[in-house]
């Protein structure tokens, strides 16, 4: 595993967040807060009807090899305009697939470029915004923006666990209060990706370079899932965050290509 330089990290600041929780040191990002095969039938050996007694006693049947399971060529419910913004470079990519235009709830499949397919991982239960999905994301409107977006940066308020992901640990990635719908937000930044939307991608999560303007929000990140909606973000349990650190890695220049599943089919 490599060892990646950690960032420098910047002074201390009080940062308001849209989630209007104070704290000093502390980042809230506008995202935030919240057939196992078949055995083959048997083939017998032919035999001359005369060698069958002595031929055939105590013979182990052969079988035909299974099959390779199939991997599509293609990442399942995407249409042709989504496909065309992911990179042609790119052998990973996070599918998060929302449940409507309006719903909080998603579900995320890691997929792997090999031999010429897309291969899927498992899925994996998730929240978004609060509102939904939207084309055309703004600073509170409560909607994560649907797109294709790289994922180059991480961090968390734990130790790195093993991402190859460039990883700032910080104490500034504390968070508390209550979340949209009063749930705890404690531990929601344990582990975060920032998702490139209107920041500078390579470096920290918490740099709040916004190339798009203020009015079109930041601070998107993938991040530990605290029971409830989130505010643009699109958050995971604990193990799932620390699998998907574990498996990004920036030389299949990983992406997120995320919204409702009708956005996605386009």
């Amino acid at each position: 595993m490599r060892l990646h330089r950690p960032y420098v990290s910047a002074a201390a600041a009080v940062v308001v967040s849209s989630l209007g929780i104070v704290a000093a040191s502390q980042h809230i990002p506008d995202g935030g807060h919240t057939p196992a095969p078949g055995t083959a039938p048997v083939v017998q050996d032919a035999v001359a009807p005369a060698a069958v007694g002595s031929a055939t006693a105590g013979a182990t049947p052969r079988t035909t090899p299974s099959p390779r399971p199939e991997i599509p060529t293609r990442i399942p419910g995407l249409g042709p305009g989504t496909r065309s913004h992911i990179p042609a470079g790119t052998r990973q990519v996070v599918l998060v697939t929302g449940a409507a235009r309006n719903s909080a709830s998603s579900k995320v499949v890691l997929y792997q470029r090999v031999d010429g397919g897309w291969r899927p991982g498992a899925i994996w239960a998730a929240h978004n915004g609060y509102r939904g999905w939207t084309d055309e994301h703004y600073a509170g409107d409560l909607r994560s923006p649907i797109g294709v977006f790289g994922l180059t940066d991480a961090g968390g308020l734990l130790a790195d666990p093993g991402t190859e992901l460039p990883y700032h640990h910080s104490g500034a990635f504390s968070v508390s209060g209550p979340g949209i719908e009063g749930e705890p937000l404690t531990g929601s930044f344990d582990y975060v990706i920032a998702i490139n939307y209107n920041r500078q991608p390579g470096t920290s999560p918490m740099d709040g370079t916004k190339p798009l303007g203020e009015n079109r929000g930041g601070g998107i990140w993938i991040h530990v899932d605290h029971g409830g909606p989130t505010h643009a973000c699109v958050s995971l349990s604990k193990p799932h965050m620390k699998q998907l650190l574990q498996a990004l890695d920036p030389a299949d220049h990983p992406v997120v290509v995320m919204g409702d599943a009708a956005s996605l089919a386009r």
